[in-house]
């Protein structure tokens, strides 16, 4: 199935604006450290280059010639934040460690993530703020569907291990984070709860991770 032209649009962009090797990195992670602050904060619509230049303490031209445009900004700076807290090493495909470890340590990980205040921020904006679908097409392209990707590698090599059995491994990420995110995550995106307590915390992740292995372990 061929991919929507939107998300085959965002792809080419982020491809083609792409800088080179920056001459300023001290500039370049100032730049992106304003934008994750600004954009988790206020969303998309609600920051503009001039703001971020502004509170990055560069000029205009210098966001333009790291980043290219506003649009490939805030795909970086969302797929950023979410290596902050999930970096690619958090999915080994070289199967060092127990399998319930390293899923344990990917649904801390991943529990931290989308609890977290800024991503709480994030999530409501995605749902009320903005009306505009080609933002959270980007969103969904630089943080969701990365991790996605990620997890979807970590369980092929896992497969083919014979750690486990994945009759459908193309849903299984999906399913696995779904279950992580639980009731406990859309009450607190609603704000009908207070954040956890870490006994509950683990108590979750737990029962989460059981439920997964027992439906993929090998029989």
């Amino acid at each position: 199935m061929s991919k929507p032209a939107a998300a085959s649009k965002l792809e080419t962009r982020a491809k083609t604006t792409s800088p080179g090797r920056p001459k300023d990195l001290n500039k370049r992670a100032a730049i992106l450290d304003t934008a994750k602050r600004l954009f988790t904060l206020q969303g998309f619509d609600g920051v503009s280059m001039d703001q971020i230049a502004a509170e990055a303490g560069v000029s205009k031209l210098t966001v333009y010639s790291h980043f290219g445009d506003k649009d490939a900004l805030f795909m970086e700076a969302i797929r950023a934040k979410c290596e902050e807290q999930m970096p690619p090493d958090l999915f080994p495909s070289d199967l060092k460690g127990p399998l319930r470890t390293q899923l344990t340590r990917i649904a801390q990980a991943f529990f931290a993530l989308i609890t977290s205040d800024e991503a709480l921020s994030m999530h409501r904006m995605m749902l009320t703020q903005s009306s505009d679908v080609r933002v959270r097409q980007m969103f969904w392209q630089a943080g969701p569907q990365r991790v996605q990707e990620a997890f979807n590698e970590f369980l092929q090599a896992r497969v083919a291990a014979g750690e486990l059995v994945v009759p459908d491994i193309a849903r299984a990420p999906s399913q696995f984070f779904c279950l992580l995110k639980g009731e406990l995550h859309m009450r607190m995106v609603s704000g009908l709860c207070a954040a956890p307590s870490q006994r509950e915390v683990d108590a979750h992740i737990e029962a989460t991770v059981d439920l997964f292995l027992r439906a993929h372990e090998p029989r």
